[in-house]
């Protein structure tokens, strides 16, 4: 016999709906007492509610579920990700900014690592992308130390099994060696506990530096550490395909870095320079893969867009230093002879055709036209 189920939402699917806490955390505030439905206490998790019910979370009732809203976010090292840490270290909700509504992390990253974090005010799309079966590729750029060879990741790429517990197969790439150390990437489609560090430590390469560039089809791009990006109403909409209109406007304003230093060029150990010595590459901000921006430490490829020229038509003065440089040519299509004075170094130089010059020391004679002395005319030695 079928039953027909009851009407609504399990408590804890709805108090991570709106923000409150993930569902975890919900069914842990339920265990305590702290949730009650309609003024009555509750203390187990198997309860369906609907939009007629009255719910309370710490006597603070339940708001109504927000649009679902997703954010980028660089999370930078010495940050354990979680709300409350027993140790008493700094969290990333100790850094995030204040206009920021209540977000939970999608997946998490060690306090050792730093890269591409998404933050969520919705339990139901943090649940969704954590998932394995949403099938989304997380990549990495990770920084090993020794000399190893391609064939040394075969293991990892046929799948590997850690005292007991059994890795999916990984895509590995050798980059470049630097050094003593040597940089790839690795790509995998599950996110087990510090799953990359144990798989490279069978392989007894040790981990030094580990990097999220990428989560599905969200990629850090060019954020800087501690910085926060929302994503638009209309991709989110587009990669999850959920329904609802653009994101409120006037909350949750992406931060702004304060106080990042410039990394010179030459001897740089950071991935997001070149090999030859590199600035950080630069592309527009999308957040999505297949943009103009590209991971760190990858290479610009062959016949990649070059910056417009000052030389250019439509080319700005280059002001990066403080200085206006107007770049302009020394002489231009129609451009009639008698130009202005060239006044650059504080002496005036007239610039003339080239027919006008002569040889130094050799004055044009003066004459008429047609008469001997006249230039380009030939003597009459006859005469």
């Amino acid at each position: 016999m079928n039953k027909t189920p009851p009407p609504g939402d399990r408590i804890a699917k709805v108090i991570a709906r709106a923000g409150r806490a993930s569902r975890r955390e919900a069914e842990r505030l339920i265990a305590e007492g702290r949730v009650a439905v309609n003024g009555e206490v509750i203390d187990r998790a198997a309860l369906n509610v609907t939009e007629s019910d009255k719910i309370t979370v710490d006597d603070i009732p339940l708001d109504a579920p927000e649009p679902p809203r997703l954010w980028l976010y660089h999370k930078p090292t010495g940050l354990v990700t979680t709300n409350r840490d027993e140790q008493g270290r700094s969290t990333i909700y100790d850094e995030l900014p204040e206009d920021l509504p209540r977000v939970m992390s999608v997946g998490r990253l060690d306090i050792n690592s730093e890269g591409l974090l998404l933050l969520t005010n919705d339990g139901g799309v943090k649940r969704k992308l954590e998932l394995p079966s949403t099938g989304w590729l997380r990549r990495y750029r990770v920084r090993i130390k020794g000399r190893p060879q391609d064939k040394d990741f075969e293991p990892l790429r046929n799948g590997i099994t850690i005292e007991g517990e059994r890795f999916q197969p990984m895509i590995v790439s050798l980059d470049r060696q630097q050094g003593a150390n040597a940089w790839i990437t690795v790509a995998l489609r599950e996110g087990k506990n510090r799953e990359i560090r144990r798989a490279m430590e069978a392989l007894d390469f040790s981990v030094n530096r580990l990097i999220r560039t990428s989560y599905g089809p969200f990629q850090l791009g060019n954020l800087k550490p501690g910085e926060v990006q929302e994503v638009r109403g209309r991709v989110l909409r587009d990669q999850l395909g959920l329904e609802g209109g653009e994101p409120p406007e006037g909350t949750a304003k992406p931060k702004k870095p304060s106080g990042v230093k410039r990394r010179r060029a030459g001897g740089s150990d950071d991935p997001n320079t070149t090999p030859s010595g590199g600035g950080a590459k630069r592309g527009k901000s999308t957040g999505l893969t297949g943009s103009s921006r590209g991971n760190p430490g990858d290479k610009p490829s062959k016949g990649a867009p070059r910056s417009k020229s000052a030389n250019q038509p439509g080319a700005k003065p280059d002001t990066r230093f403080g200085t206006k440089f107007s770049s302009k040519s020394s002489s231009k299509p129609g451009s009639k002879s008698g130009s202005k004075p060239d006044a650059k170094f504080g002496t005036k130089f007239a610039s003339k055709p080239d027919s006008d010059k002569r040889p130094q020391g050799r004055p044009a004679k003066s004459g008429k036209p047609g008469q001997p002395g006249q230039p380009g005319q030939p003597r009459d030695r006859h005469k």
